[in-house]
This record gives C-alpha cells, sequence and structure tokens, in this order.
C-alpha cells in the first residue's frame, strides 16, 4: 500500500498542473431577501454556432418570480446525444456577464437514454455569481464544448439544439432547477431529474460495507475488527518528514450518533506535521456504488490559513509495474487553499487507469470545480462496465469514459495530507478537521444518490451501525 501511496503527489501534480484553468473569484454579499427556492425561472438560448467542430450553447437566465434567487442554487441542463466513438466531452465559457469564473460546466449521463439524448451539460454557479433580483436575468452566458479529440460532432441529433435559434427566446428543451427542484423545461422523456416515479428506495439485495463510525477512540478493538487500518506507517504522501500519527484520528458525537474525526497539524515544517489516514485493510471493492458523508474544512481550527491541503475520499489498489493496465484509482479530494499550480478552492474527482512514476506518465480523466466545499457534502461515485460517475450533494458531477474502469478489487480509504509548504510557511502550529459521518459501498449495484440517502437512513433507523457482507477478493 505504502508503495501506491509514494506516488500520489507527484501523479496530482502534473494532473492539475493541466488541469483547464475557469479562473476564481471573490465571494459576493447576497442581498438580504435572496433565497435559494425563491421565484421561477425561464431559459432562453440561441445557438453561437451551427458548425461540426463545437456547439456553443448561448444562454440567459431569467427571474421570473418576485423575490431574488440565489444562482448558487441554480443548475441548467443543455441535453444532447454523444457521438459515436467520443471519447470524453471538454466545456469552456467563452464569455459572461457574470464573469466565466462564476460559471461551472459538467457532464452527466442520462439514466434513460432516448434517440435524441443520452448525455447532458450541466450549467451551474458559483457563490460569486451573487444573485437575480425579481425580472432580472444573467446577460449572456456564451458556452461551448466540444469532443476531447476535437473529431467533428454532430448537432442535428441533439435534443437541446436549435440550429435556427439566432437570436435569444425561450427554449423549454433546456431545463432549469431551482435546489434540484425543476422549474423551467421539459427533459428527455423518462429523465425528468425530479420525477417523482424515479426509484428512491434501496435494493434489497447487493452485498454492502455501512459503517456509522460510532467508535471511542483510534485504538477500539473493533475498528480492527470491521477490517479497518488507522495509518501510522511512513510513507507518501505529503511534505517530506511528515509522519502519519493515528492518535489524531479521533470519534465524538454528533446529531445523535458519532463522526470520525481526521486532524492534519503542522508548524511549517516536515517533522512538525502529522497526517491522518483510515483505510480498509482488504482490497475487495470493485463495480458498484461507493458513497461517504464527508465534511470538508477551509479554514484551520486554529493559527494561520493558508496551507496547501488535500482532503479526500478514495478508492485503490496498487500499482505492479509502471504502466501497468490493472491500476485502479478513483478520487474525491479537495483542496480547500489550492495547490498543484491552482490559486484558491478547488475539488477534484479523477480516475485512474495507470501511470509510470519514472519518467512521468499518466492515463487518467479529471472534472474540478473551482469554488468553496467548506461543510458537509454526500459524495458517490458509481462504478459499471459502461463508466464512471461522480456526484456531489444529489448532483452529477463529472461523468469518466469505460477506458478508465477497475480491473482489479481496492480499498477504500480516507486521508488529508499536506502538498508543500507553499502557501503557508509561518512555524506558528495550525490544525485542520476532515470529519466523516459514514460510509457505504454496495457491491454490484448502480444507486442512485436518493438510493444511498435511503439505504442509510434505514441502517440507522434499524439501529446498524456497521455491516460488511462484501466477500474478499
Amino acid at each position: 500500500m505504502s508503495r501506491t501511496i509514494l506516488s500520489r503527489s507527484a501523479k496530482r501534480s502534473l494532473t492539475c498542473a493541466v488541469a483547464a484553468a475557469l479562473g476564481c473569484a471573490g465571494l459576493l454579499a447576497l442581498p438580504a431577501d435572496a433565497t435559494a427556492a425563491a421565484g421561477d425561472l425561464t431559459v432562453q438560448y440561441h445557438t453561437g454556432s451551427t458548425g461540426t467542430d463545437q456547439a456553443e450553447p448561448w444562454l440567459k437566465v431569467k427571474n421570473t418570480g418576485t423575490s431574488a434567487v440565489a444562482l448558487s442554487g441554480v443548475k441548467v441542463r443543455y441535453y444532447f446525444k454523444s457521438d459515436a466513438g467520443a471519447p470524453s466531452y471538454r466545456f469552456a465559457c467563452s464569455w459572461a456577464v457574470k464573469g466565466c469564473a462564476n460559471v461551472t460546466g459538467t457532464f452527466g449521463t442520462l439514466a434513460h437514454p432516448t434517440a435524441t439524448a443520452d448525455r447532458y451539460l450541466e450549467i451551474g454557479f458559483t457563490p460569486g455569481a451573487g444573485s437575480l433580483a425579481a425580472g432580472a436575468d444573467t446577460g449572456d452566458l456564451q458556452l461551448r464544448f466540444h469532443r476531447a479529440d476535437w473529431q467533428a460532432l454532430n448537432q442535428r441529433d441533439d435534443y437541446s439544439f436549435g440550429a435556427d435559434r439566432s437570436t435569444y427566446a425561450n427554449w423549454p428543451k433546456v431545463t432549469a432547477q431551482v435546489d434540484g427542484a425543476t422549474v423551467w423545461g421539459t427533459a428527455p422523456e423518462g429523465n425528468d431529474p425530479t420525477d417523482p416515479t424515479d426509484p428512491t428506495d434501496p435494493p434489497g439485495d447487493g452485498a454492502t460495507l455501512f459503517d456509522d463510525f460510532s467508535y471511542t477512540a483510534y485504538n477500539d478493538p473493533k475498528i480492527a475488527a470491521h477490517g479497518w487500518n488507522v495509518r501510522s506507517n511512513s510513507g507518501g504522501p505529503g511534505v517530506p518528514g511528515a509522519t502519519w500519527d493515528p492518535t489524531n484520528v479521533t470519534f465524538a458525537p454528533s446529531g445523535g450518533g458519532t463522526v470520525m474525526n481526521l486532524e492534519t497539524s503542522t508548524a511549517g515544517t516536515g517533522a512538525s506535521t502529522e497526517q491522518t489516514e483510515v483505510l480498509t485493510k482488504a482490497m475487495k471493492f470493485k463495480n458498484g456504488t461507493y458513497a461517504a458523508r464527508v465534511k470538508f474544512s477551509d479554514a484551520p481550527r486554529g493559527g494561520p490559513d493558508g496551507d496547501h491541503l488535500v482532503q479526500t475520499f478514495f478508492t485503490i489498489n496498487d500499482l505492479k509495474e509502471p504502466m501497468a493496465d490493472d491500476y485502479a484509482e478513483y478520487d474525491f479530494e479537495y483542496l480547500p487553499n489550492g495547490g498543484w499550480g491552482e490559486q484558491s478552492n478547488i475539488l477534484y474527482t479523477t480516475s485512474w487507469e495507470t501511470y509510470n512514476p519514472d519518467p512521468w506518465q499518466a492515463v487518467n480523466q479529471h472534472t474540478e470545480s473551482r469554488q468553496s466545499y467548506a461543510g458537509w457534502h454526500d459524495l458517490v461515485v458509481t462504478i459499471d462496465n459502461s463508466a464512471i460517475r461522480y456526484y456531489v450533494d444529489g448532483q452529477p458531477f463529472g461523468t469518466h469514459d469505460a477506458a478508465y474502469l477497475p480491473e482489479r478489487p481496492m480499498s477504500i480509504n480516507f486521508n488529508q495530507w499536506l502538498i508543500d509548504f507553499a502557501g503557508q510557511s509561518s512555524t506558528t502550529p495550525r490544525s485542520y478537521d476532515q470529519q466523516v459521518d459514514y460510509v457505504l459501498h454496495v457491491k454490484d449495484q448502480v444507486l442512485t444518490p436518493a438510493q444511498v440517502s435511503a439505504k442509510v437512513a434505514a441502517y440507522r433507523a434499524a439501529g446498524t451501525a456497521f455491516e460488511d457482507t462484501v466477500p474478499g477478493s
């Protein structure tokens, strides 16, 4: 395990260096009457291009209600049919009145493909986009996307495409949601994101790992008995000289239950840096659903802020040799203060096929969002025989291609570690917390985020704090 982890810092350095820069913006205060659920929205559309090199859906979102709406709660979906052989798609913002740094774009896969749609581009907004007053609109959102290989794409069979839409007009083939509720437009048949007929009950079968982290301390005998290892061995990732201190993994009451806290501390030197990691001892997890509720922190519990920290939930197996094709890794990685060339908050999801540590060569696919994710978040990643899909708080975050599917089982891991001291060189002690409420894995079953929530609620209603029926590999 340590051999694989030693290379994680180097892998991320290249991955993040080549990530597309969307820019960052400071947070703007919302008007006192702004509410994420108030008002109604309409979406206007016109096509910026009818060509074949890239699609250009230009959009305006208008508040037709009577109260201000916080744009951070708004999601807009443009639906299209993926082209045969397309490896993946890339999003870009050409220009936006609200600022491209405040506009996000992620791709998702429809649960019920139709003749004109099996994918969608979801447009979101950072808190820096502010709010829409009653009667106001966002102004131009000049957006575009293209195949990752830059081959020609066909827009003519795309559900949301309108070849004759040369000026802005209301367009119900693009949907808008406020806090997850659809307030405008019609999705392709069978794909309403808030359709009450969509399944929410958790499947009753399927081998499962569930842990509510109801432990007393890092050395509670139940931790090892339940298959977990609280790391104490040396090695990366992290700053040279850092140690992994199991005593900094603690458990505290919260909301009637218990949460696991991973504390990472430093005084600006490798020798003073203590990092934390908790991982399963067994590598027995492969296809299916992985979920955890994780609390990220932007600021230290005390002391100066600014450290280049990584807070994670991921699965991984060992690299048997450089460029081995049976390596696999699937990450949620939050950098609260930037790092790897980033200047501010960023959340990455990355799917790994393989890599060569020296000379460096990487085969992976990633999605990122540049905004603060401080606080509790529901993280879900599903792996089937066709794709890897990441969700944050019930919303699609990124879909990665079949080329990155796992060939061998993996472990489940949480860790918090320090990239370098470039963000903060002070020798004043400081410590950061990452908390975990639960973890869930359902073998060989793809659950929706709603099904994950229902399954966790069923465990808690039954008073079940731990279950592991996943067979060993």
